[in-house]
């Protein structure tokens, strides 16, 4: 039986490329750009879930009112946690309008890279405290 050159990942042995077969055969450099700018724009998604997460919860807390056991400290580590996500939002904003293809911004995009970097980092670290003090939905009177 003899073997014969099979495709895998490009171009099978002795073949040309052909460029009309698509766009995951070019062999184009990547647009830091657009790169970039996808990259934020999922981040930002992510962020609106876990605000949307928080907002959640904190409505739960405040249902359950002060009698609940861990009603201030999970006030106050939402609230923290919904202002960071905030903040991080508007860094993702300023991030993404700033063209990457300008090296006189190189510095200041890695600042605010680093910056909201450190920012989800705190707010992934509230937020392991709000998960260990619990937030219970409200009890309901039978």
């Amino acid at each position: 039986m003899a073997s014969e050159p099979l495709e895998m990942n490009g171009v099978a042995d002795g073949e040309t490329e052909d460029p009309s077969r698509g766009w995951r055969y070019a062999r184009r450099p990547i647009n830091m750009n657009t790169y970039a700018n996808k990259k934020s724009a999922v981040e930002s998604m992510l962020d609106v879930a876990l605000l949307m997460a928080n907002a959640s919860q904190m409505k739960a807390v405040l249902t359950q009112g002060p009698a609940f056991t861990f009603y201030t400290p999970l006030i106050i580590l939402l609230s923290i946690s919904l202002i960071l996500q905030i903040v991080v939002g508007i860094l993702l904003i300023f991030i993404v309008k700033w063209n990457l293809n300008d090296t006189t911004m190189h510095y200041k995009l890695n600042i605010l890279e680093n910056v909201s970097t450190a920012l989800v980092f705190l707010i992934v670290v509230v937020n392991v405290f709000v998960t260990a003090f619990g937030v219970h939905g409200p009890v309901t009177k039978e």
